[in-house]
Parts: C-alpha cells; sequence; structure tokens
C-alpha cells in the first residue's frame, strides 16, 4: 500500500458550526499516540486498532515501549504509545511514515522523529498546556519546537486536551488519552458506541465512578473533535464472510498452546514473553491447565523438563538472556529426548540490551548455544496466525521427535496486533490421551529406529517402562555408556530426527517470478514488510522476487535449487551485520547476517546480506531503499 497524503493546512469549525467536512477517503491510514510512560498512549492505541479491526479494516499495530520502569517525563528516553496502521485490505506490517500522530508533549514527539516515522505533511495534534507552562525553559522548549515542527513541514495543530479533561475530571493525566481517542473516534468516523463498549470492558473491574468518568470523556472528546476539526478521513471496509479474531501475538501463542493441548506453561517474567503467561494465567485452567512461575529461569526449564518426563509436553516461554540461561537444561532435553516447547521472544541484546525493542538476534544462539551436537527443530512464525497455527505443530513434533521444539517469535509480533480469520478447533490438535498400558519389556527406552531415528516414549506409571533418566551419553537401554560405538550411534540417531523431518516438508513457496536478478530471503516478522518492498519494486519492472523461511531447522528442502535460478540471492534481517564500506572490513572477514550465515553454509552458495538493528520494525522504505542500492537502481 502506498502512503496517503494528508491535508497541508488545517483549522478549526468553530463551536458553532453546523456543517461537518466531507471525508477523504484513504486506502490506508498510519496513526501513532505518543505520551509520556504512565499517560495511557499505548492503551487507546491498542484500542484504537481494535476497534479499526472490529468495523472490518485490515491492522497491524506497533507498541512503543520505554526501555526503563519510570523514565523521565517529558523526554524522548519515556516515549511510550502506539503506531497503528489502518487499512482497507489486510495489513502485514507497520509500513513506512505516519499519516496523523496524537502527542501529549513535544519532547516525545521527538523520539519519532528521530527513527523517521514522520515526514514532511505528517498531521500532528499537539498538547498546548506547555505554552503556558510555569517554567521558562519548558515554554522556550516547546517554542522552539513548535518552530522546528514547520520547518520540517508538519502540519500542527495545538490542542487543549488537558483544558477540556479537566472541565470533567480533577486529574487530566488519568484521562486525556480517552479524550484524544474520542477526538479520533470523529476523524475516522468510527463513531463512540464501540468505543464505550471496548472501555466498560477494560474497566470491568473499577468503579462506577470511574467508568462513568472516562465514557464522559470519550463523549467530550468526539463532540470536540466534531466541533473544531475540518477534517475528516474513511479508511473504507471491505465486507467479509468469515468470523474474525483480533489479537496480539503472545496472546495467539497462549491460545495455541491450548488449543494444541498443552496443560503446563512454566517460566519465569521476561520482557516481552511475559504477557503470554498473563494470558495463560486467566484462560488455561478452564482448559486443564496451570501456568508455573518459577523462581527463575532455570527452574522454569527444570520445572518442565519434569512435567516432560512424567508424561507431559510442557512448554517454557523466554527471551535472549533467560535463553541463555537455559542452556543447559536445553543439552539435557536434546540428551533425554524429552518433549518441550520453548517459546523465545527475541529482544534486542547483548546482555539486558533493548528489552522493549525487536531484533532477530537469538538465531545462532538457538541452533549451536550448546555444548556438544544439539540438534534441535526451530520454527520462525511470520504472521499473528502463524503464531497460533505453529503452536499446535510445535506440539505435534516435540512429542513425535522426542525433543526441544523452539518457535522463534520477536517484540514486532509478541505486542502487534492484526485480525485473522477465526480459528475453528480441531480434535486432532490434541496430544493423544497417555498410553498407560504395561510396557513391552522386549523394547527399550530408547530403541532407535536406524532410518529416522525415532524411539517409542516410556511414560512413568507403565508397568515395565521404568528406565533411569540421565543427561549423561547413554546407550537404548538408557544406561551410561562411554563406549566410542555407541557415542556415535546416539548422536546420529538424535540427528537423523531431523533429516526424517525434512523429508516431509516442501520446497518453500518463491513470491513473484521463479527466475530474476534477485531473490530476497526472509524470516519470522519481516514477511510483510519484505513483501511490500519488493512488490513495489517489481511493479516497476525490476527483478525481483522474495522468499520466506518458516523452518529453520531443518532447512527446507530445495534451496540450493532455487537460488541457482537467480543472479543474486541475499536476505534482510533483523541483526548485525558488517557493511562492506565499513573501515576496516573486507569480502574476506565480513561478519554476515544469522540466516544469511546458516543459508551459506547449508547452501555453499554465496548469499548476501543486508540487516539493521534499529530497535524497531524494517519499513518497507528501509527494504527498498536498501534493494535498490544492491541493484544499482535509483
Amino acid at each position: 500500500m502506498v502512503a496517503t497524503a494528508v491535508p497541508t493546512t488545517a483549522t478549526t469549525l468553530g463551536a458553532g458550526s453546523k456543517k461537518a467536512p466531507d471525508p477523504q477517503v484513504v486506502r490506508q491510514h498510519i496513526v501513532e499516540f505518543v505520551s509520556d510512560s504512565g499517560e495511557g498512549a499505548q492503551t487507546v492505541g491498542q484500542m484504537f486498532g481494535t476497534l479499526a479491526a472490529r468495523r472490518g479494516n485490515g491492522v497491524w499495530t506497533v507498541e512503543i515501549i520505554p526501555a526503563e520502569v519510570e523514565p523521565p517525563a517529558r523526554s524522548k528516553a519515556g516515549a511510550s504509545g502506539n503506531r497503528v496502521r489502518v487499512g482497507s485490505e489486510a495489513v502485514t506490517n507497520m509500513g513506512d511514515t505516519a499519516d496523523l500522530v496524537v502527542a501529549f508533549n513535544e519532547q516525545v514527539l521527538y523520539s519519532r522523529i528521530d527513527v523517521g516515522a514522520l515526514r514532511a505533511g505528517t498531521l500532528v495534534l499537539l498538547e498546548n498546556k506547555w505554552a503556558a507552562s510555569p517554567l521558562p525553559s519548558i515554554q522556550k522548549a516547546y517554542a522552539e519546537a513548535l518552530a522546528d515542527f514547520s520547518a520540517r513541514g508538519y502540519v500542527v495543530l495545538e490542542i487543549p486536551m488537558e483544558q477540556e479533561c479537566l472541565r470533567i475530571v480533577n486529574d487530566a493525566r488519568r484521562g486525556k488519552n480517552v479524550w484524544a481517542l474520542g477526538v479520533l473516534m470523529a476523524v475516522y468516523g468510527f463513531g463512540t458506541a464501540g468505543a464505550a463498549a471496548e472501555l466498560k470492558r477494560r474497566l470491568g473491574k473499577k468503579s462506577a465512578e470511574v467508568i462513568e468518568s472516562n465514557l464522559k470523556l470519550l463523549e467530550a472528546g468526539h463532540t470536540w473533535g466534531l466541533h473544531h476539526l475540518d477534517f475528516r478521513f474513511d479508511v473504507p471496509v471491505h465486507p467479509r464472510t468469515d468470523k474474525m479474531v483480533v489479537m496480539n501475538g503472545n496472546q495467539a501463542i497462549a491460545l495455541g498452546a491450548m488449543a494444541s493441548g498443552i496443560e503446563v506453561c512454566s517460566m519465569y517474567p521476561i520482557t516481552p514473553a511475559t504477557s503470554v503467561s498473563h494470558y495463560l494465567a486467566t484462560a488455561i485452567g478452564k482448559a486443564g491447565g496451570f501456568v508455573h512461575q518459577a523462581e527463575d529461569e532455570i527452574a522454569a526449564i527444570g520445572f518442565a523438563l519434569g512435567c516432560a518426563f512424567a508424561g507431559k509436553t510442557p512448554l517454557t516461554v523466554t527471551s535472549g538472556p533467560g535463553l541463555a540461561l537455559k542452556t543447559e537444561f536445553i543439552g539435557l532435553a536434546v540428551m533425554a529426548e524429552l518433549p518441550l516447547v520453548i517459546v523465545d521472544v527475541q529482544r534486542g541484546g547483548p546482555s539486558t540490551g533493548l528489552p522493549t525493542r525487536v531484533e532477530q538476534g537469538d538465531l545462532l544462539a538457538v541452533l549451536y548455544g550448546a555444548p556438544g551436537d544439539a540438534p534441535k527443530i526451530v520454527l520462525a512464525p511470520a504472521t499473528i496466525e502463524e503464531c497460533f497455527q505453529f503452536m499446535i505443530l510445535a506440539r505435534q513434533l516435540a512429542e513425535t521427535f522426542r525433543g526441544p521444539v523452539f518457535v522463534l517469535t520477536d517484540a514486532n509480533l509478541s505486542t502487534g496486533q492484526q485480525p485473522f480469520k477465526r480459528p475453528t478447533l480441531q480434535p486432532e490438535w490434541l496430544a493423544a490421551t497417555l498410553d498407560q498400558e504395561p510396557w513391552d519389556p522386549g523394547v527399550q527406552p530408547y530403541q532407535w529406529d536406524g532410518k529416522t531415528g525415532l524411539s517409542p516414549r516410556a511414560i512413568p506409571g507403565q508397568r515395565g517402562g521404568e528406565y533411569v533418566l540421565t543427561g549423561l551419553a547413554h546407550d537404548q537401554q538408557s544406561h551410561v555408556a562411554y563406549e566410542s560405538a555407541i557415542n556415535q550411534q546416539s548422536i546420529e540417531m538424535r540427528s537423523r530426527k531431523l533429516a526424517a523431518l525434512k523429508g516431509t516438508l516442501k520446497p518453500p513457496t518463491v513470491r513473484g517470478p521463479q527466475t530474476g536478478d534477485l531473490l530476497v530471503v526472509g524470516w519470522g516478522s519481516t514477511l510483510g514488510a519484505i513483501d511490500e518492498a519488493t512488490d513495489r519494486l517489481r511493479a516497476e519492472g525490476l527483478s525481483v522476487s522474495s522468499l520466506h523461511l518458516r523452518f529453520l531447522s531443518p532447512l527446507e528442502p530445495g534451496l540450493t535449487e532455487i537460488f541457482d535460478r537467480f543472479t543474486r540471492v541475499m536476505t534482510v534481517e533483523i541483526n548485525y551485520s558488517d557493511d562492506l564500506s565499513a573501515d576496516h572490513v573486507s569480502a574476506e572477514h565480513r561478519r554476515f547476517a544469522q540466516l544469511a550465515w546458516v543459508l551459506r553454509s547449508q547452501t555453499l552458495r554465496d548469499i548476501d546480506c543486508w540487516s539493521r538493528v534499529p530497535g524497531i520494525p524494517l519499513s518497507p522504505n528501509m527494504i527498498e531503499a536498501a534493494l535498490r542500492q544492491r541493484l544499482g537502481v535509483a
């Protein structure tokens, strides 16, 4: 979708105006809410996205989250909020620059300017209380910012948010966000009925007085917007016959876990993965399961493996630093061949890194971050819907292949909202009933099939199926064994599972021409932005295609043959790689992006890469510019 224009001028209608302006019909619009932390811009952004999705629009949201728990007010570092891209058709990524921004002060707006979120012509609704601040320094900063915004070409409307809210509540900080939501209900023609219902749902446990004051703020903002703003936007809705749901990736992970029959989630809170357990804690009990909050990351996976030994297929959820702590127990899951689903919601690193920002930096750690040979299955959903679907697949694979299965998401998927077709639960998604019949005494606990590496699974409680589980090298009877031949065989059998699984996979689909000048390969949440960027280039007649991988271990088959059909192959990723133009960097010792590294080793092809770690999702514009540079096209 291309960016749409906004008015280059804006005036107020005045309270006495009778005629509302005709709405400008647009295919899509990008709206941002940004405030100091604690002022509720994240919440109303989520609500705006939910309301748009419920009326039938395509939606993609991106949360703007400060890294600090209590960042300073009126600062770039303290910016908090949400970006909402609304479209007439399906929306797959955050888009490029914003069409309209609601900002509660001028300093948080600079945080969005710094990441290229605005452009000349962006419409800014800015809280005007700072012009009359009792502090001369704030008055000066506000005046200087207004002049700067004008020079940048933004269309700024100073809005009396605080003044209007104080007519209804004593503390405008507690209601400004809802008032601003009401204004946008007027601007986009949503009305207030849906927003009022959503407010009641979210405030259900609050007092009647709190709920009533919020409803008044919503109506007041809506009325103010109708009477004082001379622009309207209409993002038409295409009728849909399918029933839809709207949720973020962490909610989809949680629902997918329950739909798959997973009954145990053991985890330790870590940003941005924690809300998976929050959602599960409210719902999994109704499905017969429970959430265990452990005292630390190591205990969480240890508890999960105990459940796996007892016959369940448990889930543990973490992010980069927690993944590092779980490494030893992940090796135990491989060696002991215990089914386990691990969701890694990637964030910026290393160390504490960027805990609230997106990165795809954990791929190599997941694949190789363990001593010895520790093969695992690794899946990478690319959409919110796939977050749901892949949990069902992950549970099935973990049980079939007796080992850990990773689901790699990231902060973009975890907090982003997107509507998708409502799933219809299927009985075959669920785990089979545990077999408690007596164990065949002629079958060993690790009786590997020579072709597939698979072996039957004995469950404690099966008479005759008792065995001693060990993390040491062992033979098929689970006896500790250091013999060379046995060690070689056991490692071969654990690796053979990946080969057997790969034999069941289909080659990935190439989007665009099947041969050409450039093939762009991605994984995870970059799907929508890559597709949009390459679609634009093909529309100009450029020979560019794309391919997105969902299986990262084992890799999907047929890649070498596909790559050979293109003059050049490159990955686009949100992790670090050396730029060949940088000082001291040469083609001989360049550090590649992580998927490029894997593809080069697996296919023995010269795979190029372009990657960035901006702490925000990659936009179609960013990717398009990089591809033009690779193609030598202005």
